[in-house]
């Protein structure tokens, strides 16, 4: 029987600003992620005694669990919004996430290959990431599946950098992704679709439909489907992965979003999201034969229902009910290899108290029930019941929140975690931050129960962080930050080997990574400008080296300019080198080249390049990455 690292090992081995302003920051939704909220807005109006600054800036939501615009923020917080995204040679949630600050990704391989996420250092469990507000992670790995979130299906990401674990609980020590899936619209029903066509033999189709359902805008729908398949290219290098099978490995994917939204009356409304992808991704394996052909069949959904409300002029409601599913089964050369099926059903009640001007409280429950199915192993259901009360508010030039949140789990105990920030504006276009806080993960069913290798007597990975800021926001340069943070983990899960290929789960581990992060998100005259750069030393304390997969140098830039019905742009996405647990990974850049061309109001024309150099690099140690590749598409929207 494989301990969870050996089967971890084998599923790498699988392959597992057009925004309109307003005047003043509203919105009813909240931290369940039932609406967009990407609108910019002013900063509130502080006061006659107060300097804060009134940039103009979009509205973000995840930082706090509720609106506010994204230069108010004490987290570093990211925002992709539509256009943003429309912009971007990605074609998943993995590959945007590159240009956001503090950001790496790794990869097994193309499309569909299984994807890490390390954000500020943390491991690829402990940054958590939502959709819509629903959790869709593996309770076996303790990780989501990334490349199985295609960006046809996601109306804009907000990435917030940090230890947030006092406003989402377990897993958000590196910080939290929250993806927000296709909303309807105040307007006529519009269609749209598109096809393309490009390297490794990729076919592309999406089509959708969004708008209104009845004359006054009350009742809104979205409705989106997209298909991806490639031919793919071998994943595993045969010079360094002799047994792995040298075909091409391709994949293919199919997704659908869906959301319904009524609006009651000026203070109240509900409705219903749905999103799911699936996937068929061929993979290599290099324990394997050179004739093996592995398959990897995949599925992430997320179901909610959400209601928000009104109940007094001073307080405001939200409800959600969620499901958010993993689904994996895995075959070679036809033959079942076994399969891990994730259930996550989360309620949400959450209320926010408006105290007084820029005063709020924010007092929270939810509850958590998680399970697995899986033939490979049992495991008993996972109850978690969480409390959380948050404060925000501020004082002339002075900002201040505060975060405090229980977690009761019914296979270990409690975890308590926290958030304390501050903000200060020192001019009208400056600010300097701070913050402390405490976060958690709690183990896996891997760690827990996994035959031989689990511990059922294991705790949670605990955390220390701070973080200080400069921060400048204007109209003219967009929102600019200089970060410095430090993270201390202990009780970190670690495998120590009892016998000859027996390993035990323990809490051994201690980590700290330390860095400056600079990131800017605004514009030059006509030119949209996304940079980001991190100085990092994230450090392996009980072994002395750098922590796997983890660059201390990295930086990404993207630029783009519309001019004469044409949208060009390009991005350059730098990297150091890294240790891997078998080996050493090169440094590398690559840069991407996007074009696209509206031929009329409706019709346009995209392409791009993608590795322009052909730089041969890789992401995690043995595994091939894309060559040059070249890609065209032509849509349609209806006006």
């Amino acid at each position: 029987m494989l301990c969870p690292i050996a089967r971890a090992a084998l599923l790498a081995f699988a392959g597992l600003p057009s925004v309109a302003h307003a005047q003043a920051a509203s919105s009813s939704s909240s931290s369940s992620g039932t609406s967009s909220a990407t609108s910019s807005v002013a900063a509130p109006d502080s006061g006659a005694a107060s300097s804060s600054p009134t940039v103009l800036s979009p509205v973000v939501v995840t930082a706090g669990r509720g609106p506010q615009p994204l230069a108010d923020t004490i987290a570093q917080t990211t925002l992709f919004d539509q256009q943003d995204i429309a912009d971007t040679t990605a074609t998943d949630l993995p590959g945007l996430l590159q240009l956001a600050p503090g950001a790496q990704i790794s990869r097994t391989g193309g499309p569909g290959s299984t994807a890490s996420l390390f954000l500020r250092g943390a491991s690829s469990t402990q940054s958590l990431v939502l959709i819509d507000g629903v959790r869709v992670d593996s309770v076996s790995l303790g990780a989501p599946q990334l490349a199985q979130i295609p960006l046809d299906q996601v109306d804009h990401v907000e990435v917030v950098n940090g230890n947030v674990s006092a406003l989402y609980g377990s897993g958000a020590i590196g910080g939290v992704v929250q993806v927000f899936t296709k909303d309807g619209g105040d307007h006529p029903p519009r269609f749209n679709f598109s096809v393309g066509y490009g390297s490794y033999h990729t076919q592309t189709q999406q089509a959708g439909v969004n708008g209104a359902l009845d004359e006054d805008g009350k009742t809104t729908f979205s409705i989106s489907l997209a298909r991806s398949k490639d031919d793919g290219f071998s994943s595993l290098n045969p010079g360094e992965a002799p047994n792995a099978n040298p075909n091409a490995n391709g994949y293919l994917n199919e997704s659908i979003s869906a959301s319904l939204r009524h609006k009651f009356n000026d203070k109240w409304d509900a409705g219903v999201t749905y999103f799911q992808s699936n996937g068929n991704d061929s993979y290599d394996n290099a324990y394997g034969v050179p004739t093996d052909l592995n398959n990897l069949f995949t599925k992430v959904r997320q179901m909610s229902v959400f209601a928000n409300g009104e109940v007094t002029g001073w307080w405001t409601t939200h409800f959600i009910v969620s499901e958010g599913d993993d689904r994996s089964v895995s075959n070679t050369n036809g033959i079942y290899n076994g399969r891990f099926d994730t259930d996550n059903r989360q309620y949400t009640w959450q209320n926010d108290f408006a105290l007084a001007a820029q005063q709020k409280l924010q007092v929270g429950y939810e509850h958590l029930d998680q399970s697995l199915d899986s033939d490979t192993f049992a495991a008993p259901n996972r109850h978690v019941d969480s409390g959380f009360v948050g404060y925000s508010g501020r004082f002339g030039r002075n900002q201040i929140q505060a975060n405090v949140r229980r977690d009761q789990y019914s296979d270990f105990g409690g975890a308590n975690s926290y958030y304390l920030g501050y903000g200060f504006d020192i001019a009208e276009h400056w600010k300097v931050s701070a913050s402390y806080s405490d976060g958690f993960r709690a183990p896996s069913f891997d760690d827990l129960y996994y035959p031989i290798s689990g511990n059922p007597s294991i705790q949670p990975e605990r955390s220390h962080s701070i973080d200080a800021a400069l921060q400048y926001a204007s109209n003219a340069l967009g929102v600019m930050r200089l970060s410095a943070f430090q993270t201390r983990y202990s009780n970190l899960i670690d495998y120590r080997q009892v016998t000859p290929g027996i390993y035990l789960a323990e809490n051994v581990g201690h980590a700290k990574v330390q860095g400056l992060e600079g990131a800017w998100s605004g514009h030059v005259g006509r030119t949209d400008v996304r940079a980001s750069v991190t100085l990092q030393n994230p450090v392996d304390l009980d072994n002395d080296v750098d922590l796997v997969r983890r660059a201390r140098r990295f930086a990404s830039l993207a630029v783009n300019r519309s001019l004469a019905g044409w949208r060009v742009g390009g991005e350059w996405i730098v990297s150091g080198a890294r240790d891997d647990s078998s080996g050493k990974l090169g440094g590398y850049g690559v840069v991407n080249l996007s074009a696209r061309y509206s031929i009329t109001k409706a019709w346009y024309v995209a392409a791009q390049i993608q590795n322009l150099l052909n730089k041969d690099y890789e992401t995690a140690y043995s595994y091939n990455s894309p060559r040059r590749s070249a890609y065209v598409t032509v849509g349609w929207q209806q006006q």
